[in-house]
């Protein structure tokens, strides 16, 4: 009886010693070997876990002949990482081992996609702050937005949508603070600075919804480009119509591409965002002031509930050093600041 209860105990000191993670290791793998269903349940969430990941990594392969499909995904691919916690919440309910593991795929590329916006790279200083807002021309309160625009801080401002009527409005909410500014067709800019070069940019749609002038900063000259790209529409029989707004993204890369000055800031509504290939033209030669120093991802609409940013502040030859999101107006745009280092 002695010797049974001495080994008894040896065994007991010994489980009571043995290292936390090799006895939860073990319970696994015993918990697996009595349910082998554990492998076979679950096939279709990790199925839909790997269509996922190689959408994120095939996008630009989504072909655009039809419906345009391309540009809508990559309109709203960061928000497929949404499939991550569903598929991982529905694999821990099925209790599948298949489902979890296929998980780790799609994490992983959307991690080294987008995770890098998750964090704060906003930093400090920076010579002149920019602001850009597509007031809508059916907002209800132009007189409150032209003064919350005002007590932005911005040094220059960039106005879309300005519907004929109204322009009257922002310039008087506007004058106070912005000693310069030019309307061209939809689209206007306020500066601090004075405004030289002034013209509209034919981005070939047979009425002004950009423009181009030099602002000159203390630093020296500033290139500034306001642009109200062409709506894009999804139709259950059209898809994703886009092309007028492809064409005049093209045209508005083609004036960047033959600008003189070394500095350029465009500011306005794309209709896009910068994964979205039909604007190939602007952001292949232009960095984005939110994906370069910005604060998670800034998306501008709608204002209601953002889902994307189709509103852009990008630069060329500057350096930015902050980007973020201004407080919402009476638009169903929210309006977007960035401050950027000249010197």
């Amino acid at each position: 009886m002695t010797q049974e209860y001495t080994a008894q105990s040896v065994t007991t000191d010994n489980e009571e010693h043995r290292p936390p993670s090799r006895s939860r290791a073990r319970g696994l793998l015993d918990r697996l070997r009595r349910d082998p269903g554990i492998w076979r349940r679950g096939i279709i969430l990790a199925l839909l876990a790997l269509l996922t990941a190689f959408l994120m990594i095939l996008h630009a392969q989504i072909p655009n002949t039809i419906g345009n499909l391309g540009s809508l995904a990559e309109t709203f691919l960061p928000w497929l990482g949404l499939v991550v916690p569903l598929v991982l919440v529905l694999g821990l309910v099925r209790r599948s081992a298949t489902a979890l593991i296929a998980l780790l795929l799609p994490a992983i590329v959307w991690l080294n996609l987008f995770g890098g916006l998750i964090t704060d790279k906003a930093g400090g200083g920076g010579d002149l702050m920019v602001a850009t807002h597509n007031v809508n021309a059916d907002n209800p309160d132009p007189e409150g937005t032209a003064a919350d625009l005002a007590e932005s801080g911005a040094d220059v401002i960039a106005l879309e949508e300005l519907k004929a009527g109204a322009v009257e409005t922002y310039e008087k909410g506007l004058a106070g603070t912005y000693k310069y500014h030019s309307v061209q067709g939809t689209v206007g800019l306020w500066s601090k600075y004075p405004l030289s070069a002034t013209k509209p940019v034919d981005i070939r749609l047979g009425w002004v919804r950009a423009m181009r002038s030099t602002v000159a900063t203390p630093q020296g000259p500033v290139a500034v480009y306001v642009a109200h790209l062409p709506s894009v529409r999804v139709k259950l029989h059209a898809g994703f119509t886009a092309n007028q707004r492809d064409k005049s993204a093209d045209a508005l890369g083609e004036a960047i591409d033959d600008e003189p000055l070394e500095r350029v800031i465009l500011l306005g509504d794309l209709n896009g965002t910068m994964n979205d290939r039909a604007l190939k033209a602007v952001t292949a030669q232009m960095r984005s002031t939110q994906g370069a120093a910005g604060d998670g991802y800034g998306f501008s609409w709608p204002a209601s509930f953002p889902l994307a940013r189709i509103d852009q502040i990008m630069v060329r030859g500057v350096e930015p050093t902050s980007s973020w999101s201004l407080p919402r107006t009476g638009s169903d745009h929210l309006p977007l600041a960035a401050r950027v280092d000249l010197r």
